[in-house]
């Protein structure tokens, strides 16, 4: 644990366990969305599917990014990640984005988009309390939530929503979130 860091952020003000409670809960949902964007993505078929499953491929990578760039300044705060899976995956910031009862098209895009906004909006409560507080986890943070706006944007254009001016990425995946992970 880096003790001069929990300490400072916890002298500008802010609740670190709470901090780390929300913290955790992010890293859950990443992870456990990852999982799930597996099934989802294998289950975009048909040609209404083929051209989404880049995107949703994008977007599964990147919520692993974000897991891998959390963990660590969980644990500099002090905080720890359950030692069960199921405790884990329980503790989840959003709800499990499960493959739909139907799984049409349709309906997938409608889990993957309100998974995509459950995110924003919890970085964008991180980003919030940890503004000119906690500059380490704030960069973070809104380095995850620039991503995952972008997600949320993709899949939106697909339920017809209207034009986001965001474009698929080429090249490496988490541009944002890729200083955090070397």
């Amino acid at each position: 644990m880096a003790k001069v860091a929990r300490e400072m952020v916890e002298r500008a003000g802010v609740n670190v366990d709470e901090l780390l409670e929300l913290l955790v809960a992010n890293a859950a949902a990443e992870l456990t969305t990852f999982y799930y964007y597996t099934i989802l993505r294998a289950n975009l078929i048909g040609l209404e599917g083929e051209g989404l499953k880049a995107i949703t491929e994008a977007a599964r990578i990147e919520d692993r990014n974000h897991f891998e760039a959390l963990f660590p300044r969980i644990y500099e705060l002090g905080g720890s990640l359950p030692a069960n899976m199921k405790d884990f995956h329980d503790a989840s910031a959003c709800p499990p984005a499960a493959l739909p009862r139907d799984p049409t098209v349709h309906s997938i895009l409608e889990v993957l988009v309100e998974a995509e906004r459950c995110a924003v909006r919890g970085y964008t409560h991180i980003c919030s309390i940890t503004a000119g507080k906690d500059h380490r986890t704030y960069d973070l943070s809104l380095a995850i939530l620039h991503e995952e706006v972008e997600h949320e944007s993709w899949f939106s254009e697909f339920l017809g929503e209207g034009p986001s001016g965001h474009f698929d990425r080429r090249g490496p995946n988490s541009p944002f979130v890729d200083k955090f992970m070397r």
